[in-house]
């Protein structure tokens, strides 16, 4: 292939993951840093306290990531289909091909592989990201592809997700993944506090953080899946109708919630009923804390100098 005026031809558009992006990598990469360094202090902690702190840290790790990284997952809604169909405009030539569509919290993903790949002398393999986030127009993505002359089948999907189009999906999934985002990093935050509040002396407050992570986490969930209750129009490619149903992004983010919520109704519940396994499990060396609380220890002041003067000695007795 040569250049044409700065430009690839038949393909000058870039190609974009369906499943996968670079920010989802850069999330990844980074809270396997964090678990890839921890493993190598790990052997620094003595004693059985060293196994506790492995599971605190890597199961916090693998809820923190999840958390994040499913923002820029593309696997929400997933749906895919083999169908004889149209190739391009204003041309009568069909193609086999296998049709995808990937919904995300921040846009959608389309691609297009024909069975088998080379028909109609062209390598059939496309992948379309059209995205809704701040700072991205949906419009502008569409038009640019109309530009381009993508395949009718991406078209007509990409069509769809259109402001204008009837279907109203655009509204749907925009504002579905807009409000699920936005709790998304409620819970994120909340995930923070957890892990700061369980270091110290008030898990307690660590396991209600935690129930709050799981319920923000879930919210999102249902937020997503609200979208469900709207009948939605039906998507015929040639003479087969495509159909979605939840990804893998739904449900991991589904078990994280409910995963958050154990773990907070847990720590909840051993604060009231095993108070010194907790702490022990949380390896906080705290002791006669909630004695101090209560005002269980009195605590006692004394002046010797009067002593040394020869006057009576004195004693101040509080409780805090």
């Amino acid at each position: 292939m040569t250049l044409w005026n700065g430009e690839l031809p038949y393909y000058p558009q870039p190609r974009h993951p369906a499943s996968f992006s670079v920010p989802l990598l850069i999330v990844i990469l980074v809270f396997l840093c964090l678990a890839i360094s921890f493993l190598l202090i790990l052997p620094g902690i003595r004693g059985h306290s060293r196994w506790f702190w492995l599971v605190r840290v890597l199961l916090s790790l693998f809820i923190g990531a999840e958390i994040v990284a499913v923002h820029f997952s593309a696997e929400w809604s997933v749906g895919w289909v083999s169908t004889n169909t149209s190739y391009k405009a204003f041309s009568a030539a069909r193609i086999r091909a296998h049709v995808g569509l990937h919904v995300g919290l921040e846009g959608i993903n389309i691609t297009l592989t024909g069975t088998p790949v080379q028909q109609l002398n062209e390598t059939i393999d496309y992948n379309e990201q059209f995205s809704w986030r701040p700072g991205k127009n949906y419009a502008e993505d569409y038009e640019e592809a109309l530009e381009k002359g993508l395949p009718d089948p991406v078209l007509y999907l990409a069509e769809k997700f259109t402001r204008s189009s009837p279907c109203g999906l655009y509204q749907q999934y925009r504002l579905a993944g807009y409000y699920a985002s936005a709790t998304l990093w409620v819970a994120f935050c909340l995930w923070l506090l957890s892990n700061a509040l369980l270091s110290m002396p008030v898990p307690l407050y660590g396991g209600l953080a935690f129930l709050a992570t799981g319920t923000f986490a879930l919210f999102s969930v249902f937020v997503f899946a609200s979208i469900s209750s709207v009948p939605l129009c039906s998507l015929r490619l040639g003479s087969s109708a495509l159909t979605t149903h939840y990804g893998a992004a739904f449900w991991v983010t589904l078990a994280t919630g409910v995963l958050c919520l154990l773990l907070g109704g847990a720590v909840v519940s051993l604060h009231y009923a095993r108070p010194s396994a907790l702490r022990t499990f949380l390896d906080l060396n705290v002791k006669d804390c909630s004695n101090q609380a209560r005002g269980g220890s009195p605590l006692n002041f004394h002046n010797p100098i009067h002593k040394q003067f020869g006057a009576s000695d004195f004693t101040i007795s509080t409780n805090l």
